[in-house]
């Protein structure tokens, strides 16, 4: 604080901390304290609010809970939603680290620097186009007579074309697209700083490529690995334009549920404390990623 004082001066320092506070408290906490406040009261007529059957509760939040049943394996929609969006936000992740890794390695230890931001130049151009637009594209390729079927067919893989958009294949391919630089460049900058001469050592008392990956790459790698775990994961459990346009209604997200918890039921409350169910499942998601990997948020932040 005090090197801005000392860098830009009184008054204009005070001005940035002046717009960056106005900027949290108006577009994060003022949104977030509403939805906290509707999440712990019924859902009533506006006639209704304020009234004597106004109160707080925390019925909106045991909702999802209801009727859960382990012993004999019942659970009610929403709950089997929520499950179904741990699930496939968590193969979205483990998806992305196994594709990215190799690819990460290869771009900070083994292609030359030339080649090195060419490729990554091409990586990033397709993230250039809206992200609707990218989903769209998706449809169109996993459409039942789309590019990718044809192309199966014509090559003798599939009989009969496969309806990707009817089951969870179409969204966890979308959200992997989607997703897949978020997983890139962490661990594309964790493994840069990685000297090459621990690597030459390691193979000329010959460790294999295996150990060599589990015993210098990956430990030197954990805070980029902890970091794209972390994005792919929030990204993916809180995507709402993926699953909605290459999913079928047997694999809606809990986005979609909360969606249609506040714009279809008009139930504001639930949708709230739905959304601050997942945001709870993000911030557990992210103690875990930083417990696994014995990572501290300064080694994070890096």
């Amino acid at each position: 604080m005090s090197e801005l004082f000392r860098r830009y001066g009184t008054g204009l320092t005070l001005a940035m901390l002046t717009a960056v506070a106005v900027w949290v408290l108006a577009m994060v906490v003022l949104p977030y304290f509403v939805m906290v406040e509707n999440s712990f009261h019924p859902n009533l007529p506006v006639t209704q609010m304020g009234g004597p059957n106004d109160h707080y509760t925390l019925e909106n939040y045991a909702a999802l809970f209801r009727g859960v049943d382990i012993a004999a394996w019942e659970f009610p929609d929403d709950f089997r939603v929520f499950l179904r969006t741990i699930w496939g936000a968590s193969l979205v992740t483990f998806i992305c680290l196994v594709v990215c890794y190799p690819v990460a390695f290869y771009l900070a230890k083994v292609a030359p620097p030339e080649r090195t931001a060419f490729l990554l130049l091409i990586l990033v151009i397709p993230f250039w186009i809206n992200e609707i637009l990218r989903t769209f594209s998706w449809y169109i390729v996993l459409a039942y007579s789309g590019p990718l079927n044809v192309a199966l067919k014509s090559l003798g893989l599939i009989d009969a074309p496969v309806r990707w958009l009817s089951g969870s294949a179409g969204v966890l391919i979308g959200m992997t697209y989607a997703f897949l630089l978020f997983m890139m460049f962490p661990l594309y900058n964790a493994l840069e700083s990685l000297d090459r001469n621990q690597i030459e050592a390691a193979r000329d008392l010959g460790a294999p490529t295996w150990r060599i990956h589990w015993r210098i790459v990956l430990p030197h790698a954990k805070p980029g690995v902890a970091v794209g775990c972390i994005m792919v994961f929030v990204l993916a459990a809180s995507s709402y334009v993926v699953p909605a346009l290459l999913g079928s209604p047997g694999t809606r997200w809990f986005t979609e549920t909360i969606y249609q918890w506040f714009f279809e039921a008009q139930n504001w409350p639930r949708g709230s404390a739905y959304a601050f169910i997942l945001l709870g499942l993000c911030v557990a998601f992210i103690l875990l990623m930083m417990r696994l990997f014995r990572v501290g948020l300064t080694e994070i932040a890096k």
